[in-house]
């Protein structure tokens, strides 16, 4: 199945439009909770009876320590305690380290947080961007998610629903396909679900090398959000950053994160991996799963590293 390329533009009066049409489906307010209020207790109860194997799998990729075309700035590791050539014979040592890490890169598995999006001079909700200060955010950092995002997985695989092995950089995946895929794996996304849309991104990157991801990748279309508004989607992840480059929108660099996170304050995930995933999936032959996802508790800050654990 051919994917589609060289859709046409969105205009800036389309894409406003477009803003519009979703932001009514936003279940959040100001200073609230955006999209997770969607996951009610009875829902978590529900996604708990997704756990049949007690299988586990990371969804998100090892931590990039290495520059790179998609790594400008690589998270830095290193070891600050006694190492080989310097550990006693006898005697108690600990071993310590050290780490850092731009959260927002284009390369290691991320949460952003209802405050990372500024679109308009507000925020999420219509909070004022200057909440955002020099020491951090006052309202919608990723303290929001503090308890943690449980609730019930759904992954659409898109390379599977073509037939290929990955989709090429300026991909842009459409609602349709979100629908057709639904169909193909015969699971349907429902209210207050966290979806993952795979593109195949890790695994060109694995076959092919790193590329400058930051200006040219595969994503969904922005039309493709009407989806997630009408599914009433609380978190929106992918093995890339879910947004086309270059943008398919009009004066807009990543649409999908102001319409995902600004609109509907739908928590994005960003840059995960699914290559474990799929074989489990496709073994079980099941699309959905119990999932946890437990940010660092980063008060005032616009995201988290992040890893997301699938339970089957």
């Amino acid at each position: 199945m051919a994917g589609p390329r060289g859709l046409p533009p969105v205009t800036a009066q389309e894409f406003r439009a477009l803003y519009d049409r979703v932001r009514r489906h936003s279940p959040g307010g100001r200073a609230g909770r955006g999209a997770l209020d969607l996951i009610t207790p009875d829902r978590v109860v529900a996604a708990a009876r997704e756990v049949r194997t007690g299988r586990q799998v990371s969804l998100a990729a090892p931590v990039e320590t290495h520059p790179g075309p998609d790594s400008a700035e690589p998270a830095e590791h290193r070891m600050t305690g006694p190492v080989a050539g310097r550990i006693d014979s006898r005697g108690e040592q600990y071993t310590w380290d050290h780490f850092r890490m731009n959260i927002h890169g284009d390369v290691d598995s991320h949460l952003d947080a209802l405050c990372h999006v500024i679109y308009d001079g507000t925020l999420h909700g219509g909070v004022d961007a200057a909440r955002v200060t020099p020491a951090g955010a006052e309202e919608l950092s990723v303290e929001v998610a503090r308890d943690g995002i449980v609730g019930r997985g759904v992954l659409l695989d898109i390379p599977r629903l073509r037939g290929v092995a990955w989709l090429e950089p300026g991909d842009q995946v459409t609602g349709e396909e979100l629908a057709a895929a639904e169909a193909a794996q015969g699971i349907r996304v429902g209210a207050g679900d966290l979806l993952f849309v795979r593109v195949g991104h890790r695994r060109r990157r694995g076959e092919l090398g790193p590329w400058e991801s930051g200006a040219s990748r595969a994503g969904l279309h922005p039309a493709a959000v009407e989806f997630l508004a009408e599914r009433q989607v609380t978190v929106l992840g992918s093995d890339a950053d879910s947004d086309v480059a270059p943008s398919v929108a009009e004066g807009v660099a990543t649409p999908v994160h102001v319409l995902a996170v600004h609109a509907m304050g739908v928590h994005m995930l960003d840059y995960l991996q699914f290559e474990d995933l799929v074989p489990v999936c496709e073994e079980l032959r099941r699309w959905s799963f119990l999932c946890v996802v437990a940010p660092l508790r980063l008060p005032g800050a616009t995201g988290s590293p992040v890893n997301p654990v699938a339970v089957f």
